[in-house]
């Protein structure tokens, strides 16, 4: 995005077809102000204000990152997916594209549990030293019946299996669709940043991206700008941490002024104490 200037990202973004909304009788009255008009009883999205968004999300998104907060790519639907999924394993960062689950935040030790059990699944079909792995024990019917839990397991949660913690931002793509996800957010206080269409509502996200989200190149284009904010972010990360640690440790104030006022007192004590001791060395010959 930086590498080129604003009117090709400009142009790339109308050629993903970003501009296109809803049909007129579907749209939310609180879109407006992002709607540039109608066409064939469709509304136009102000392209601007997508610029608009996109520009401010990749701010926010780099300052989190670099602050040491991870992001969630959240779009489940048909058109989102591949995207979403790809950009966030690019970047390192988590993702949830098969489906949401009620209380993926939260209700996040739950799904810390489920996560725990789909590694001891796992580990059932990791072969041991002597060549077999422990599954090999088992009837034909109870293989089945795990390796469909596994799996199951595996579709929902694999890209929040690295989440230890609750996410600095969520980027949703639909919010009507993620609605669960949307809510969820909100009571945690996690910010959001979403791809919003003319039917949604602006109100319940905190940095809206008015544009089309059913058009798979726009979301791809979105989802890789915001994954190379979180790269970027990634670099001032590590440039922070080796600022930090080539300052030099700094003593406290307190502990610097006693060690100077300890010497202050030696010196003039050990000056009092020889002066009598250079006095009393002649009267002593003297006698």
């Amino acid at each position: 995005m930086m590498a080129q200037s604003q009117a090709e990202t400009v142009k790339a973004l109308v050629d993903a077809g970003v501009h296109f909304g809803h049909r007129v009788s579907r749209w939310n009255p609180k879109m407006a102000p992002y709607i540039h008009g109608k066409r064939n009883m469709i509304h136009i999205i102000d392209v601007k204000e997508t610029l608009k968004g996109l520009l401010r999300a990749r701010k926010l998104i780099q300052q989190t990152v670099a602050g040491g907060r991870d992001i969630l790519f959240v779009g489940t639907k048909r058109q989102a997916r591949h995207a979403i999924e790809e950009e966030a394993k690019r970047c390192g960062m988590h993702y949830v594209s098969e489906r949401w689950l009620g209380g993926t935040l939260t209700n996040f030790r739950t799904i810390r549990a489920r996560l725990n059990r789909l590694e001891e699944l796992e580990k059932l079909w990791e072969t041991g030293a002597n060549g077999k792995a422990a599954i090999d024990s088992y009837s034909k019917k109870m293989k089945s019946t795990l390796a469909r839990e596994r799996d199951k397991i595996k579709a929902n949660l694999e890209g929040i299996r690295k989440m230890e913690r609750m996410p600095g931002v969520m980027f949703i793509v639909d919010t009507r669709r993620e609605h669960i996800a949307v809510k969820e957010a909100r009571k945690l206080g996690v910010k959001t940043v979403a791809l919003i269409d003319t039917d949604s509502d602006p109100d319940l996200i905190d940095l809206p991206i008015p544009g089309n989200d059913d058009a798979m190149r726009a979301i791809e284009m979105i989802a890789k700008d915001l994954a190379d904010a979180v790269i970027d972010g990634k670099t001032g990360r590590g440039e922070t941490k080796g600022e930090e640690a080539q300052q030099p440790r700094r003593r406290s104030t307190r502990a610097t002024f006693r060690a100077d006022d300890g010497r202050g007192e030696e010196a003039p004590a050990a000056g009092e104490n020889a002066a009598p001791a250079a006095e009393a060395l002649p009267a002593a010959q003297s006698a």
